[in-house]
């Protein structure tokens, strides 16, 4: 009796709460079906972390606690060579990207213009097509103009970082535009008419008035177009050459070998860097 009091007493609070209308089954069901789609991102992420520390080569079994894979991985000057580059395209492709595609989604918005629905068709295109699709396209535009150059001036160009940083900002260009355009559906275009009323001209409304107001879809596009640029395999594999290393490629080619805590070490490096970023707009937007 002592041993099931509390099982019925816990019981009693139940059946409490579901006759006074605190708890209701759909409201539990939701709970649990939340907390096992959290459990289901996240734990292999904490897995990660955990296993980057480990003393066993193989980053399969918890032998003991260590810093020697980061060490090894800051002394590695190829995977370090890597990251720098994929950081180097991944800015350089998100501050292009991220201009042209504010510059689009107010063209999109604001003006009505011939051919503006075909427009509309090909800046949703490189969303909707498969990665593939655009990787090869995109390897075949290259190697046309690299003809086209070696015609004319004889110069033979080879893949290298600056092709895929042009390929970066052809796909990223779309989702900068998709986010931007959200924050413009909701402006008050009231506020830049009340300001040309008071003298301002077109530059001082869009730095004073529009620009604050749809910053941050601005910085939301440039995060996502940040990440997808970081984490980007097929693309960065068809367009760079050779001596050329990005990241996820040679993540990839280490894989393919076998799994060690370097390769979970490097990705919790990226893992803290996208959640630092995140926490950087989040304190921007807020001091705005």
């Amino acid at each position: 009796m002592i041993k099931t009091a509390p099982a019925t007493t816990a019981s009693a609070r139940i059946r409490g709460a579901f006759s006074e209308g605190r708890l209701t089954w759909s409201g539990l069901s939701l709970t649990v079906f939340s907390i096992l789609v959290y459990l289901f991102l996240y734990v292999p992420i904490v897995i990660l972390v955990i296993f980057s520390f480990t003393r066993d080569e193989f980053g399969v079994r918890w032998t003991g606690f260590t810093f020697d894979w980061y060490i090894r991985l800051f002394n590695n000057p190829r995977m370090m060579g890597a990251a720098w580059n994929t950081l180097v395209v991944a800015t350089v492709s998100t501050i292009v990207s991220t201009i042209i595609g504010t510059m689009l989604a107010m063209a999109m918005e604001r003006y009505r213009f011939r051919g503006r629905n075909a427009m509309e068709g090909l800046i949703y295109l490189p969303i909707v097509v498969p990665e593939i699709v655009m990787a090869v396209a995109l390897l075949a535009f290259s190697a046309i103009i690299f003809d086209v150059i070696r015609m004319v001036t004889g110069e033979v160009l080879r893949r290298n970082l600056a092709t895929v940083t042009i390929g970066h900002i052809a796909f990223s260009i779309s989702f900068v535009v998709v986010v931007v355009r959200t924050s413009l559906k909701n402006f008050d275009r009231r506020l830049e008419e009340a300001a040309a009323d008071l003298g301002a001209d077109s530059w001082n409304i869009f730095w004073r008035i529009t620009f604050p107001l749809i910053l941050p879809g601005i910085i939301g596009g440039a995060l996502l177009a940040f990440t997808l640029s970081l984490d980007d395999f097929i693309i960065s594999l068809f367009l760079s050459g050779p001596g050329t290393s990005l990241l996820p490629v040679e993540v990839y080619n280490r894989v393919r070998r076998a799994i060690t805590p370097e390769i979970n070490a490097i990705s919790t490096l990226m893992l803290l860097l996208s959640m630092a970023l995140v926490a950087l707009s989040q304190l921007l937007q807020r001091r705005r």
